[in-house]
C-alpha cells in the first residue's frame, strides 16, 4: 500500500514542540477536524500551522487580561481596533469590536501581527478582614478596637455616643434618629496611658438595617445598647442576628438606669432567650447598666471595651500601604465624591493612588469627624477622603495602588467584570426547589430558614413542626437551620438578613410588604407565604426528600398582529408585525392564533427592528419577528401572544 501524503500529529506537534491537544485545538481554529494524534493531514495544512507559530514565536510579546477583547488585543498590539476586526474576517470570524474572544481565536489574531499573546495574572483580592492580620514578621502594632453600636431605635444609642464624645451629635440628626452610619474616634486615659477606640454608629430604625449590617461587617467589637425601661425590641433582635453573623465579641450596654421603671434583671433574663447568657448568669456576654444621660456607668463601658480589645490582641501593620473599607460615601455638591474609610491596615496618606471597588482616584484631602485636615491616618483610623472619581459603594475595600495609571487600570478591569456579570444575570440564590433538585442527586443540605407568623403561637408551632420534621427524616441528611424567627409581617429587614445569611422566608398567615416583594426580587430570596400549616410541613417534607416540584405561573408580555408574511431564500418565514399592546421580547414564549385556531407555542427567535436587532418591541411599533421550529406560515391577520412563565410561592 502506498504511504498516505502529509504527516502525522503526533510528529507535527513534537517539531513545534506543543501538545498534540493543542495542536487539534488549533487546527480546529482552522476549520480542520481532526480526530486524534495519529490522525494525518495534508502539507499544505501542515505549513500553514507552521508559518502560524513560526510567526508568533518572534518574541514580539503582547499582554492581554484573560477576558480580552477585540479592542484590547488591537491596543496592545498597537493596531487599529477596526483592522483587527478585518483581520478576523478574512479568519473567517465576524466579532464585534467589544466581544470577548477565545484563548485560541486570541491567539490566531496576536499571531497574525507576529505576537505571542500572555495572560495577565489576575489580581490578588485583598483580604476581607485584614484588620485582625498578625504580621509572623513582627512589625504588627496594637491598635485602637473598632467598635459598632446596635439596637433598637430611640434606645439611647447615639445619646450614649454623644456622651462618650461630649459633643451634642443628637442635635444635628433629622428628627433625633440617626439617618447614616457615622465613624468616630475618641481617646481616653486607661490604666495611665492615653488609648483611643473607634465608634461606629448605626441606625437603628429598621429602614436602616442595610447600614446595620454593613457595621457589624467591619467591627471587632459591637455594643448592643437595650433600653432598660422598655426591653428586647424587634430591631434589637435583628441587631443581635447581625451580630452574631458577623462573629465579633458581644457587650450589652443595658442604658436608661436613671429611668424609675428601669428593670435590667428581665433584660438578662431576655437576652438568655436569643443564646446571649450574662456573666452573672454563668455566661460569657458583659452586661454594663449605664445612663447615657447622667454619665453613670459609662466609663465602665470604656474600661470593658478596653479589656476585650486587650484579649483579642487587636494588631495591624501601620507600615506599607494602606488596605480599608468603605464606611459611606456621596455625591457633595462643590466637592464630588466624598467616602468614609474605615484604614484597617498599612498607612494612607494624602496623594496616594486608591482604588474603591470599581472607582479611583488620588487622595486630595483627608479630614477627621471633626472636619481637622489630616495628612495621614493610620490603622482602626476613620477619615473622609476626596478625590475618587466616583461614590463607591458602602463595603467596598480600598487599596493603594503604585499610581494613577494603575488604579485606572485596575477599576476598568473590574468595571468589565461587573458589566460581563450583569450581562450573564445574577448569581442564583438558594430556592427550596433548587434544595430539592440537589437533595435528588443526593447531596447534602444545610438549609437555613428565617420564619415569621402573625402571633407568637403560630411562631412557635411552626419551629416545633419544622424541628419534628427534621428529626423524623435524618435519612435524608437535611439540617435545618432556623436564622430567625419573629411575629409580623415580612419586611425588607427580614428579606436582607435572609439574603446576606443565605435563608429562604417562610410566613405562616402574614402577607408581604412590598419593598420586601421588590427586594426578593432583586435579590433573588425565596420567600414562601402559607395559610395552612399542614401545607407548609408538607412543602417542607417534599423539598427535603428531593420531590418538591417549582409552581409556574403564566405572565402575559404583549400581543402583536401580523401584517405582512415573508419568506427568505433560505426558506426562513418572517412574520412583519405591529405590536397592539404591551411588548414583544426576544426569546419569550409565543402563541400563534388564527382566528380561533392556536397553531403553534413556541419562543420567539429572532426580532428585529428595521435592521437592527433587538432584544424588544414596544406597543405602536412595527418589527420583523421569526419563531423557533414554526414552518406553518404566516398570514396577515394572524395574532401573536407574547408570555413568559414564572415561577411562583406556593400559598
Amino acid at each position: 500500500m502506498a504511504p498516505i501524503p502529509g504527516i502525522r500529529l503526533a510528529d507535527l506537534a513534537r517539531e513545534l514542540n506543543m501538545s498534540a491537544a493543542d495542536l487539534i485545538k488549533a487546527l480546529a481554529d482552522l476549520g480542520v477536524e481532526a480526530s486524534g494524534p495519529t490522525a494525518v493531514i495534508d502539507k499544505a495544512t501542515a505549513d500553514d500551522v507552521r508559518a502560524l507559530f513560526v510567526k508568533a514565536d518572534s518574541g514580539k510579546v503582547a499582554e492581554v487580561a484573560a477576558d480580552a477583547t477585540v479592542k484590547d488585543i488591537a491596543t496592545a498590539i498597537g493596531i487599529q481596533a477596526n483592522v483587527a476586526q478585518k483581520k478576523l474576517m478574512e479568519m473567517n470570524e465576524l466579532v464585534a469590536i467589544n466581544q470577548r474572544l477565545t484563548r485560541a481565536l486570541a491567539d490566531r489574531l496576536a499571531a497574525a501581527y507576529g505576537f505571542t499573546l500572555k495572560i495577565k495574572t489576575e489580581e490578588k483580592p485583598v483580604a476581607a478582614v485584614v484588620h485582625k492580620h498578625r504580621s509572623p514578621s513582627g512589625t504588627a502594632q496594637s491598635r485602637p478596637p473598632v467598635v459598632t453600636i446596635m439596637g433598637h431605635v430611640d434606645h439611647g444609642k447615639t445619646t450614649l455616643l454623644d456622651a462618650i464624645r461630649k459633643t451634642n451629635v443628637v442635635g444635628g440628626e433629622f428628627g433625633g434618629i440617626t439617618q447614616h452610619i457615622g465613624a468616630y474616634q475618641v481617646e481616653m486615659e486607661h490604666n495611665g496611658e492615653s488609648r483611643k477606640i473607634t465608634f461606629l454608629d448605626t441606625p437603628g430604625h429598621k429602614a436602616f438595617t442595610a447600614m446595620r449590617a454593613r457595621g457589624a461587617s467591619v467591627t471587632d467589637i459591637i455594643i448592643l445598647v437595650v433600653a432598660a425601661d422598655d426591653g428586647i425590641m424587634p430591631q434589637t433582635v435583628e441587631a443581635i442576628n447581625h451580630a452574631q453573623a458577623s462573629g465579633a465579641p458581644m457587650i450589652v450596654a443595658i442604658n436608661k438606669m436613671d429611668k424609675p421603671d428601669a428593670r435590667p434583671d428581665r433584660i438578662k433574663q431576655q437576652l438568655t432567650e436569643h443564646n446571649l447568657v450574662v456573666e452573672e448568669y454563668g455566661g460569657e456576654v458583659i452586661a454594663v447598666p449605664l445612663s447615657a444621660k447622667t454619665g453613670e456607668g459609662i466609663k465602665d463601658l470604656l474600661d470593658y471595651i478596653l479589656l476585650v480589645a486587650d484579649v483579642e490582641d487587636l494588631k495591624a501593620d501601620p507600615s506599607g500601604h494602606a488596605n480599608g473599607t468603605i464606611i459611606e460615601a456621596q455625591i457633595v455638591a462643590g466637592r464630588g465624591a466624598v467616602a468614609t474609610v474605615l484604614v484597617q491596615s498599612g498607612t494612607l496618606r494624602v496623594g496616594d493612588c486608591v482604588v474603591a471597588g470599581l472607582t479611583y482616584g488620588k487622595v486630595k484631602a483627608m479630614t477627621n469627624e471633626r472636619g481637622e485636615k489630616l495628612v495621614k491616618a493610620t490603622p482602626a483610623t476613620p477619615v473622609e477622603v476626596l478625590g475618587l472619581n466616583a461614590a463607591p459603594s458602602a463595603g467596598d475595600t480600598v487599596e493603594v495602588v503604585k499610581n494613577e495609571k494603575e488604579a485606572r487600570q485596575v477599576a476598568e478591569r473590574r468595571q468589565q467584570k461587573a458589566r460581563a456579570n450583569l450581562h450573564s444575570g445574577p448569581a442564583k440564590r438558594m430556592t427550596i426547589a433548587d434544595m430539592s433538585r440537589q437533595m435528588q442527586d443526593g447531596d447534602i443540605k444545610d438549609l437555613a430558614l428565617v420564619v415569621k407568623g402573625d402571633v407568637q403561637g403560630s411562631v412557635e408551632a411552626v419551629v416545633g413542626q419544622l424541628h419534628e420534621l427534621e428529626a423524623n427524616k435524618k435519612e435524608t441528611e437535611v439540617r435545618l437551620n432556623i436564622k430567625y424567627s419573629g411575629v409580623g409581617s415580612i419586611n425588607e429587614s427580614d428579606v436582607l438578613y435572609a439574603e446576606s445569611t443565605g435563608a429562604i422566608v417562610l410566613g405562616f398567615n402574614v402577607k408581604t410588604e412590598t419593598g420586601a416583594q421588590r427586594a426578593a426580587e432583586r435579590d433573588g430570596v425565596d420567600v414562601r407565604t402559607y395559610n395552612i400549616i399542614y401545607d407548609l410541613v408538607a412543602d417542607m417534607d417534599a423539598a427535603m426528600k428531593g420531590l418538591l416540584t417549582p409552581i409556574y405561573e403564566e405572565s402575559p408580555l404583549g400581543r402583536a398582529e401580523v401584517r405582512q408574511a415573508f419568506r427568505t431564500p433560505k426558506g426562513i418565514i418572517i412574520a412583519g408585525c405591529y405590536v397592539n399592546d404591551g411588548k414583544l421580547q426576544r426569546g419569550a414564549q409565543v402563541r400563534v392564533h388564527r382566528g380561533r385556531d392556536l397553531l403553534f407555542t413556541g419562543k420567539i427567535d429572532t426580532l428585529r427592528r428595521i435592521k437592527d436587532d433587538v432584544r424588544e418591541v414596544a406597543t405602536g411599533y412595527e418589527c420583523g419577528v421569526t419563531l423557533a421550529d414554526y414552518n406553518v406560515g404566516f398570514e396577515p391577520g394572524d395574532v401573536l401572544e407574547c408570555f413568559e412563565m414564572k415561577v411562583v410561592a406556593r400559598t
